[in-house]
């Protein structure tokens, strides 16, 4: 209570009064009101320096933490997060040991106190925990072993314009090989992106994709024309299962961060809204640290692939003892005097019918898999052929 420190102040000032009457020496003195000598010259010497308000009770707390960072660093770390709003104390850490590698850089903790203390982070909403789905990524092993394409939800510029950005990444490096915005979501508008990424990076094993347009169809063979040109190129297509995002969750994580660092507020036309993509693409590939690669960028991980583009498509090839038929343009192949449909994307290519024991076929196309043809003349996908063998075996 306040009565009591005034207390306290004018016992103290008794002290200085008495010691400066010069009628006691200090011993006398400190011996009296029960304090060390050490005590007692220093209320003499802060009254001296201070007056009354010199004898007042002091924190205790020490001037300087012994972890409080230099002003540089923490000015270093707030000119990062403005540069780089959205990346948070680990990536701005791991951002100032590439940049200053003789100088001690705080930890976690203290960035983010830093960041906290200037008022430049945003409490983030919890959100419901799921369980992660690994399988679909297990063979991402190394550079250009999957490459993910999607196209990010659409939105429109300042002008009205719609922006459809189609975006490519390698699963392992999380490198972005492309952002591009396109006039449409189709094949005549993807094909020549994808071109572009496989004569600057080269050819990846597989593409994984959703089952939507231009990457997939609803009919039994799920190809497009995008797929098939994949397939001509000898990368394999690899679809994730209808409602499941996670399973491309790599990707899926990148289109949030794509989303809060460029498609708010939206840009005032498609060109400044490509810019936004490109400066976007550069910093997420070359200065943004990753956190599940070890706090380096994607571009310290991602190397092109030895596949280069091909000057031209060979055409598929089969075994002498299949037969081989060209799809119609309807479609269609003729077998047995029977008009079996294939799938439209295939009008104009050539396929393979391996013959079984059981006298039907496996139809490929290329390394591909279309199902097998039976005595009815139909063409039963790999899942449906299976099941079907089953229950004829009488297996559950």
């Amino acid at each position: 209570m306040p009565w009591k420190e005034c207390g306290v102040r004018e016992e103290r000032f008794r002290f200085v009064d008495e010691w400066n009457s010069g009628d006691w020496n200090m011993a006398e003195l400190c011996r009296i009101y029960g304090v060390t000598r050490k005590t007692g010259y220093k209320w003499v010497e802060r009254y001296e320096l201070g007056g009354m308000d010199g004898l007042r009770d002091l924190s205790r707390a020490p001037l300087r933490h012994s972890n409080e960072i230099p002003e540089k660093v923490e000015e270093q770390v707030i000119a990062v997060r403005e540069e780089h709003p959205f990346w948070g104390a680990r990536k701005i850490r791991a951002w100032l040991v590439r940049a200053y590698p003789g100088q001690a850089v705080p930890v976690v903790s203290t960035i983010g106190s830093v960041l906290h203390r200037n008022g430049l982070t945003v409490p983030r909403k919890r959100r419901r925990s799921a369980r992660p789905q690994s399988e679909p990524l297990a063979h991402a092993s190394g550079p250009n072993v999957v490459w993910c394409a999607d196209f990010k939800g659409w939105f429109r510029t300042a002008d009205g314009r719609r922006i459809d950005p189609l975006t490519i990444t390698d699963a392992y490096s999380r490198y972005l090989l492309r952002c591009q915005a396109v006039s449409a979501a189709d094949y005549r508008h993807s094909k020549p992106i994808f071109e572009a990424a496989f004569r600057e990076y080269g050819l990846p094993e597989r593409i994984r994709t959703d089952n939507g347009a231009p990457f997939g169809s609803n009919g039994d063979s799920g190809l497009t024309g995008l797929s098939v040109w994949w397939i001509k190129l000898g990368i394999r297509p690899e679809r994730i299962e209808p409602g499941k995002p996670q399973q491309n969750g790599r990707h899926e994580r990148m289109h949030r961060t794509l989303k809060q660092a460029t498609a708010t507020p939206a840009a005032t036309n498609r060109r400044r809204q490509q810019e936004c993509f490109d400066s976007f693409r550069q910093e997420y590939n070359d200065e943004r640290p990753h956190e599940a690669l070890g706090q380096v960028p994607p571009a310290s991980v991602y190397l092109a692939s030895g596949r280069s583009y091909p000057a031209r498509l060979v055409e598929p090839e089969y075994p002498g003892e299949w037969e081989s038929r060209r799809v119609s343009p309807g479609g269609q192949f003729r077998w047995r005097s029977a008009n079996v449909f294939a799938a439209h994307a295939l009008e104009g290519e050539r396929i393979g019918l391996e013959p079984l024991e059981s006298g039907d076929r496996r139809v490929w196309f290329s390394f591909h898999e279309l199902g097998v043809l039976d005595r009815s003349a139909r063409i039963w996908r790999p899942d449906q052929w299976a099941k079907r063998q089953q229950r004829k075996e009488g297996k559950p």
